[in-house]
C-alpha cells in the first residue's frame, strides 16, 4: 500500500498577524556558574570525518542531556568517564554535580570513538552509549536529585562501530518490559562513487525482558536498519513502539539484509531510470517525428517488424530485447510513415503528424525507455523567445516601475538549500512508509520534549514564524498537531549566523538560542503590559509586548551543551556549567 500524502494543518488561532517585534529588555537575569572538577568528554572530529553529515551528527552534538521526567535535572559525561547530574531546586544553593554512574570502559583508549550519549525512556530507566560502540541499558531507580539514585547495568552489548543514541521509549507489552532504541551511525560507503563516500544508518533495536524467576535479564529481540544519505533532522519512535517518524533532507529506506533493500524510494528509482541508457532517441518538427533505434551488428530488414496505425505504433527486433508498443500521443498519417536502416547501423522511423504544428510532449504514452533530443533550430527559436526575460546585468534598470528580480537583494533567511525535506512515518511491522509530509520550504529549527509520555515536538519555520508541532500517531492522517507559535522567530533566528543550539521551554513560555561562543538570546512570548503603550505609526494602543533578552557568559570557551526547562537555561562549556534563571514558576 502506498504511503498517504499528508499536510500539516496550521491552527490559525495560534497565529498573531498583528505581531510587531521583540523589544529588547535590559532587565538582568541571574546567572550562576559552576566550575567542573574534570573537563567535559568532548570528542573532536578526525581527519576522516570530513563530511557535513559528520559535522551534524558529531561536530554539533549537544553534550548536555535534559531529563524530561524531572524538571531542572541535566546530565553530562566528563573525561573520567563519569556521568554527572545537576538537579536544581534552589539557585542560590547550587552544589557540585553528583556522580551517578561511571562507564566501565576507558573511552579515551578508543581512537575511533564518538561522543558518549544517553536518553531517558522512562522515569527509572536510561539508555547510554559510551561512544566506542557499546550500548548500556541501565535501571536508574528514582532520579531527580534523589540521594538514593544508583544506576545499575541491566544489559550491555558491543554493537560494532561507534554510534550515538538518538531516541528511546519504554513500555510494557504482554507483561514483558520492552525498551526500543534508535541508534545513529555515519558509515563508509565504498559503493558511493558520486557522493560523499558515506551513508547514514538508523538502527531500531528492541530489547525485552526475559521471564526468569531467579534473575531479571534482558536480550535483543529485534534489530532493523534504515539507510539514508543525510543525517535526519528529527527521528523518534512512537510511545508504544508501533511506528517511527523521520524528518530528513534525503529519504531513508529499510535494509532487510546485507546489501538488499525491501523497498526502493521513488527518488532512487527515478535516478536509476535517468542513469540507464535510452533504448531510442526521438526528435520532432512541426510536420513529423523521427525515432532512432540502435541495431546490433549484422541486423537486416528481415529482423524488423514495424506496424503503423493512426493512433498506435509497435516495433519488434529479432535477436534484441527491444520492444516498443503502445498508443501514440497524437494521430499520425500511418500510410505516409516509413522506416529504414541507415549506414550508421541504426533504424530510423519517420512518423508523419496528422495535425501539423502540434508539438508532442511524449512519443508513446507512458513509455520511459526513450530520450527526447531537441533539434538545434528549435533550441535557437526558444532561446530567442526568452531573450527579453534575461539579461547579463543583475538589475539593468533599477529605476523602472517593476525592476527585475535581483538575487543579491535576497536575505539569508530567504534562501533554503534543503527544499525537499520530508517527514515520514514508518510502520514497525512492515518498515514501510505509511504517511509522508513534504515539508518544502518549512525549515527545520529544533526539537524539544514538551511531555515525556509523548514523542518529542519539532519546530518548523512557516513564513516568518516558528511553529511547534506535537506528533500523535493515534490521530491518523492528522497525527501532527500545531500546539504553539513563536512569532517572527523563524525570521529572527535566520540572522544569527553563529547560532549553534536552539530550543524552547517545555511550556512554550520562551525560546532560546546560543551562539558558538558566549552569547545567549532569549525570546519570550507576548505578555500584557502594566503601562499604556501606543504604536507610533498607527496610533493604536499596544496591550502586549514580547521581550528579547541577551546574556553574555563570562567565558571564552565554546558552548558544548544547551538545555531549557520552564524556569532555567543550562549552558555547558568544557570547564563550566552555567545556570540562568529565566522564569519564576510558583
Amino acid at each position: 500500500m502506498e504511503a498517504a500524502n499528508c499536510s500539516l494543518q496550521v491552527n490559525r488561532q495560534l497565529l498573531d498577524p498583528k505581531f510587531e517585534s521583540y523589544k529588547l529588555s535590559l532587565d538582568p537575569l541571574p546567572c550562576y556558574t559552576l566550575q567542573l572538577d574534570s573537563a567535559v568528554a568532548e570528542v573532536k572530529l578526525r581527519d576522516d570525518q570530513y563530511t557535513l553529515d559528520h559535522m551534524r551528527a558529531f561536530g554539533m552534538y549537544n553534550y548536555l542531556h535534559c531529563d524530561p521526567w524531572y524538571q531542572d535535572s541535566v546530565y553530562f559525561v566528563d573525561q573520567l568517564g563519569r556521568v554527572l547530574n545537576l538537579h536544581v531546586t534552589l539557585d542560590t544553593t547550587l552544589g557540585k554535580p553528583n556522580e551517578v554512574f561511571r562507564l566501565p570502559t576507558d573511552v579515551n583508549a578508543c581512537d575511533t570513538r564518538v561522543c558518549a550519549s544517553m536518553h531517558f525512556p522512562s522515569s527509572s530507566w536510561a539508555t547510554v552509549s559510551d561512544g566506542t560502540g557499546r550500548l548500556y541499558l541501565i535501571r536508574t531507580g528514582s532520579r531527580g536529585g534523589s540521594s538514593s539514585e544508583k544506576w545499575e547495568i541491566m544489559f550491555n552489548k558491543e554493537l560494532g562501530d561507534p554510534f550515538v543514541v538518538q531516541h528511546s521509549v519504554s513500555f510494557i507489552n504482554s507483561d514483558l518490559h520492552t525498551i526500543e532504541l534508535l541508534l545513529l551511525w555515519v558509515e563508509k560507503d565504498e559503493s558511493d562513487l558520486k557522493g560523499s563516500g558515506f551513508h547514514v544508518s538508523l538502527e531500531w533495536v528492541s530489547i525485552t525482558s526475559v521471564n526468569n524467576t531467579n534473575d531479571e535479564k534482558y536480550e535483543i529481540l529485534k534489530r532493523r536498519v534504515m539507510n539514508g544519505k543525510s543525517v535526519p533532522h528529527y527521528a523518534a519512535i512512537e510511545s508504544g513502539g508501533n511506528g517511527l517518524m523521520i524528518a530528513s533532507y534525503k529519504p531513508f529506506t529499510y535494509k532487510s539484509g546485507e546489501g538488499s533493500h525491501i523497498e526502493e524510494s521513488e527518488e532512487e528509482k527515478m535516478e536509476e531510470d535517468e542513469n540507464r541508457d535510452p533504448v531510442y532517441i526521438w526528435q520532432q518538427t512541426v510536420e513529423d517525428l523521427t525515432v532512432t533505434v540502435p541495431l546490433s551488428e549484422g541486423s537486416a530488414k528481415e529482423d524488423v517488424e514495424a506496424t503503423f496505425s493512426p493512433s498506435h505504433f509497435s516495433l519488434q527486433l529479432k535477436g534484441q530485447a527491444i520492444a516498443l508498443s503502445g498508443p501514440l500521443h497524437a494521430a499520425i498519417d500511418h500510410e505516409s510513415s516509413t522506416w529504414a536502416i541507415k549506414d550508421s547501423g541504426s533504424l530510423e522511423v519517420t512518423l508523419m503528424k496528422k495535425d501539423e504544428g502540434l508539438m508532442w510532449p511524449e512519443f508513446i504514452v507512458g513509455d520511459k525507455q526513450g530520450k527526447y533530443v531537441m533539434n538545434p533550430d528549435q533550441s535557437a527559436a526558444i532561446a530567442d523567445g526568452l531573450m527579453h526575460l534575461t539579461s547579463e546585468d543583475l538589475n539593468p534598470d533599477p529605476d523602472k516601475e517593476q525592476p527585475a528580480c535581483n538575487a543579491q537583494e535576497l536575505e539569508e533567511c530567504d534562501i533554503l538549500l534543503e527544499d525537499s525535506t520530508s517527514l515520514c512515518r514508518f510502520s514497525s511491522s512492515s518498515m514501510k512508509a505509511t504517511h509522508v509530509v513534504n515539508l518544502g520550504s518549512n525549515q527545520y529549527l529544533f526539537s524539544v520534549v514538551a511531555s515525556p509520555e509523548e514523542m518529542p515536538c519539532f519546530c518548523l519555520r512557516h513564513d516568518v514564524d516558528a511553529l511547534l508541532w506535537q506528533p500523535r500517531a493515534a490521530q491518523g492522517d492528522s497525527m501532527w498537531e500545531h500546539i504553539a507559535t513563536f512569532n517572527a522567530l523563524g525570521y529572527v533566528q535566520a540572522s544569527k549566523q553563529d547560532k549553534k543550539f536552539f530550543t524552547c521551554a517545555p511550556n512554550y513560555s520562551y525560546a532560546a538560542l546560543c551562539e558558538c561562543l558566549r552569547r545567549v538570546f532569549i525570546y519570550r512570548q507576548p505578555t500584557p503590559v502594566a503601562t499604556v503603550l501606543y504604536n507610533r505609526k498607527e496610533g493604536r494602543q499596544v496591550g502586549q509586548v514580547a521581550k528579547q533578552q541577551v546574556i553574555s557568559l563570562e567565558t571564552n570557551e565554546p558552548i558544548l551543551g544547551f538545555q531549557a526547562s520552564n524556569e532555567r537555561l543550562f549552558v555547558l562549556t568544557s570547564k563550566n556549567l552555567f545556570v540562568v534563571k529565566v522564569n519564576s514558576v510558583e
